[in-house]
C-alpha cells in the first residue's frame, strides 16, 4: 500500500511540473502572438502590405526571363562588335 501511496504523489508532483511547463508556454505563445499581431497593425498603419514587403530575389515570369535573355544578347553582341573594331590587326606591324 506504502508503494501505491508513493507512485500516486509522484505522478502528482509530474502532473503539477506539466502543467506549469504547459502554463509557461502558454504565455510565450501569446506573447509572441500579441507581438505578431503588433508588428501587423505598425505596417498597416503605414500603408504597407506585409506580403509586398517580401526581401530577397526576384521572380520572374517566362515572358520576364525571355526579355532579358534577348537584352542580354544584344548587349553582348554590341561587346563582342566594340572589342572587335578597338584592336588592332596583328598583322600589320606598327612603326
Amino acid at each position: 500500500m506504502v508503494d501505491y501511496v508513493e507512485s500516486e504523489a509522484n505522478v502528482d508532483m509530474d502532473l503539477y511540473a506539466v502543467l506549469a511547463h504547459l502554463v509557461a508556454e502558454r504565455k510565450r505563445i501569446d506573447d509572441l502572438i500579441r507581438a505578431l499581431e503588433a508588428l501587423q497593425e505598425k505596417h498597416a498603419a503605414n500603408g504597407g502590405d506585409l506580403a509586398q514587403s517580401r526581401r530577397g530575389r526576384k521572380f520572374m515570369s517566362p515572358e520576364e526571363r525571355q526579355e532579358v535573355s534577348r537584352r542580354m544578347q544584344r548587349y553582348w553582341e554590341g561587346r563582342r562588335a566594340a572589342q572587335s573594331n578597338a584592336q588592332p590587326d596583328e598583322n600589320v606591324e606598327s612603326e
